[in-house]
């Protein structure tokens, strides 16, 4: 159902929509009144979420069975957007891969298709998307990264490297567009229950047997609040929050060691 860019509903971008946070995050953005672009791999299960969201919301919705693992995904997006003349005024970079296990035996392309989705997706859908957003001075970006943003990661060494990235990279543009009428904001959750864990090999690590897993609505809910308040970083959860400020006081080395141990 294609967008009416005559209504004066804003449009959201959401990858990884299919499923997890990013469903959650599309299903509160619908509710919000936003007109959506819906972007995962699973076209029969975005062509219900959006006939699903048009009902129960009046919104319009597009879909995009897209793989961020090609290089080509995120400008063959955005030349459709310009082709049915979407202007998006949020991007919601949700999507992202993970995997458990020793660098140096972990399967390579996996490692770097870690990296063309959590790293170099995002990056180039934020970057072709934010002069329009100034241009338009309306709008912003959501970036989902994870707690394990704040420290190392031994035996999840992409993944972990991948999520500072994108913590790091949301806070310095924030303060670029500062002054403008965009919010930009990094959701950085803990464990959460999702598909995430099987596919990245985690289910059967200490890390999460020792954690309870936050849900995805709940998770979903704190980053979209907090985007509309305009916060910069959000980290759901009491134990989530604490553990990151834990992290910064204790010795690297003992950090490193407690990750390494939790990750085997």
């Amino acid at each position: 159902m294609p967008i009416d860019q005559t209504a004066s509903r804003e449009t959201a971008l959401i990858t990884g929509a299919s499923s997890g946070i990013g469903l959650e995050l599309a299903r509160l953005f619908a509710a919000g009144g936003y007109d959506l672009v819906l972007v995962a791999r699973r076209n029969e299960a975005l062509l219900a979420l959006a006939e699903d969201f048009h009902t129960r919301h009046g919104v319009d919705v597009q879909v995009l069975a897209r793989d961020l693992n090609r290089s080509s995904a995120p400008h063959d997006i955005v030349e459709m957007m310009l082709a049915d003349g979407i202007h998006v005024d949020v991007v919601v970079n949700n999507a992202g891969v993970g995997a458990r296990g020793a660098f140096a035996e972990l399967d390579l392309q996996r490692q770097m298709d870690m990296i063309q989705v959590n790293v170099t997706a995002l990056t180039l859908l934020t970057r072709l998307f934010l002069p329009g957003m100034l241009a338009r001075n309306r709008g912003g970006i959501l970036n989902v990264a994870s707690t394990a943003a704040f420290q190392p990661g031994p035996f999840m060494a992409v993944y972990y490297a991948t999520k500072a990235y994108v913590q790091s990279f949301t806070e310095a543009i924030a303060e670029e567009v500062s002054g403008s009428g965009l919010r930009v904001t990094c959701l950085s959750p803990g464990p959460t229950a999702t598909e995430f864990a099987a596919r990245a090999g985690t289910e059967g690590s200490k890390l999460l047997r020792r954690t309870s897993s936050m849900s995805a609505p709940d998770v979903a809910r704190a980053g979209f609040e907090g985007w509309r308040r305009g916060r910069i970083l959000v980290v759901p959860g009491a134990t989530n929050t604490v553990g990151t400020w834990a992290v910064r006081f204790l010795p690297r080395r003992v950090v490193r060691k407690l990750i390494s141990g939790l990750n085997r």
